[in-house]
């Protein structure tokens, strides 16, 4: 059995880009920044490090991105890795990495941004999938009003900042 298969939590970098394919299949690319810290065990002084991904997302899970994704929106994306080569204008051959989007949840209230480090991340907002099979899902049409249910708050781990290790009893499931 071989497994593909990529977690990301972070912040669209910018404004979700929608096209279609010339058979009118939609999709929609979009890149987000996931960030990492830690404490340099040297100087003792936090650090921190930002990721870049790119994510393309298909059809129905495409047009439910376009409508309610935008900059600064703290989002879960799972999927899976793709890489394509193409030859560029200068002669030389390209590389490109992306992500298949295959579940996206946006996370934070109903039309919170998530930008301002100091807001209240302690609602969701779970807009489209669930799982990869309803990922094809239509969108209500825009004249009716959507009710988006509030999911259960993330748990998280406590890691102790001057060991870093991650305890087995802290681990929430």
């Amino acid at each position: 059995m071989d497994l593909n298969k990529v977690m990301f939590i972070g912040n669209i970098t910018s404004e979700p880009e929608t096209k279609a394919t010339p058979s009118g299949v939609n999709f929609t690319k979009f890149s987000i920044a996931t960030n990492r810290r830690w404490k340099d065990q040297q100087t003792g002084e936090m650090k921190e490090d930002a990721q870049f991904h790119n994510i393309v997302a298909w059809r129905g899970l495409s047009d439910v991105i376009s409508k309610y994704a935008h900059k600064g929106k703290k989002v879960y994306i799972e999927g899976r890795l793709t890489h394509r080569s193409y030859d560029g204008q200068d002669g030389q051959k390209k590389y490109w990495t992306e992500v298949v989007a295959e579940n996206v949840i946006l996370l934070g209230a109903p039309g919170e941004n998530n930008s301002n480090p100091s807001s209240n991340n302690n609602s969701q907002e779970n807009t489209s999938t669930g799982t990869g099979a309803q990922s094809n899902t239509t969108p209500p049409p825009a004249n009716e009003e959507v009710n988006i249910p509030a999911a259960e708050e993330i748990p998280t781990i406590d890691v102790d900042a001057d060991t870093e290790e991650i305890k087995v009893e802290d681990i929430p499931f």
